[in-house]
């Protein structure tokens, strides 16, 4: 696995002060490519990376998500039989080759953003990014394991015969889950071919409410994500659930409406996107019109409801059980006016 770290002086510092943390040689790059760099913000690649994880009981490693229960107060246990990331056509974790995460000139990325160049104002915001979007005459169609280039707005470039990595990994778990003593089925996920470029993680503080505040941009592509389960005795399998041309475009929290994190006096975990607030009254005429409002009230709603950056959508192009065929699914401009989520200790 080669990791290559761009874009900063601190990088090359770190590179000089600690060569021995070097897992490989530093490319170098062409014209073109030193014209993208912007040297700012940490960049991050890694080349014929592959990643396998799980439970071994013979050597007596066992990968275990517990301290969960369930409404009853019974004791819930996941053990994780594999967890992996791949390259493409790994046939559901059977077959694991390297992958391609990211490239120079256009990497994973860590940054301290200025926020009022994306609407957050007089605030240094932290930003984890994924490779950007680019314009669809120069990136790959996004679902297609098979783009050609000029075929769509994603970077990451899929595998073919000049690239047989690619940059777009198979990603995958199978776990088991015993709730109390009863051993439950054996739980499938798999996606082919993932493409997560254009999502980004913000952060920054909130003096007034004294609380984390964020912005989540999650854009999941794959041709097949796919689920079954399998009894653990027997390791027959169900009916595997198929979605083809999976596509999830989720935005959690705007520059008008941001998402807060907080942990309340219990110690559960709480993320809240806030309602949006309200117009004062006679803000907005009653024909709803900007010529009878006020304008700057008008252009803040405006906004807020045409901006398709505030917007989720999920489509599916096909989804099957077994052999059996259920037709496409969408869900298109979803905008979440509120929303709460508060874990709860369900322990008696």
């Amino acid at each position: 696995m080669n990791w290559n770290v761009l874009r900063t002086p601190v990088a090359l510092w770190a590179c000089l002060a600690f060569p021995g943390w070097a897992f490989g040689e530093m490319q170098s790059l062409s014209e073109t490519e030193l014209s993208e760099v912007d040297g700012a913000g940490i960049g991050l690649v890694l080349e014929d990376f592959k990643f396998a994880h799980g439970t071994d009981v013979e050597n007596g490693r066992i990968f275990k998500i517990g301290g969960i229960k369930n409404s009853s107060g019974e004791d819930v246990d996941i053990v994780v039989n594999q967890l992996y990331i791949a390259g493409a056509g790994s046939n559901y974790g059977e077959a694991l080759t390297p992958v391609n995460l990211g490239r120079l000139v256009n990497p994973f990325s860590i940054d301290i953003v200025d926020g009022n160049d994306i609407g957050v104002p007089d605030k240094a915001v932290l930003q984890f990014a994924a490779p950007k979007l680019v314009a669809p005459t120069q990136g790959y169609d996004c679902m297609s394991a098979s783009a050609i280039a000029g075929s769509g707005p994603c970077a990451s470039r899929p595998a073919n015969a000049d690239l047989p990595q690619g940059e777009r990994p198979d990603i995958g778990m199978q776990t088991n889950i015993s709730v109390g003593a009863d051993d439950s089925a054996n739980i499938n996920i798999h996606a082919q071919s993932a493409v997560i470029d254009g999502s980004y993680l913000r952060l920054w503080g909130d003096g007034e409410r004294r609380q984390m505040v964020g912005q989540f941009k999650l854009n999941f592509y794959t041709p097949e994500l796919s689920i079954n389960a399998c009894d653990q005795e027997t390791a027959e399998c169900g009916s595997r659930i198929v979605m083809s041309n999976f596509a999830l475009e989720l935005a959690l929290g705007n520059t008008l409406q941001p998402m807060y994190l907080d942990v309340d006096g219990a110690g559960n975990f709480l993320i809240e996107v806030a309602t949006i607030r309200q117009p004062t009254p006679g803000a907005i005429g009653e024909d709803g019109l900007r010529e009878s409002s006020d304008p700057a009230a008008w252009d803040f709603y405006e906004n807020y409801y045409t901006n398709p950056e505030y917007r989720s959508s999920l489509t599916v192009g096909n989804l099957s059980v077994g052999d059996r065929d259920f037709g496409s699914g969408r869900i298109e401009g979803m905008l979440i006016q509120h929303l709460k989520i508060q874990t709860k200790d369900l322990a008696p």
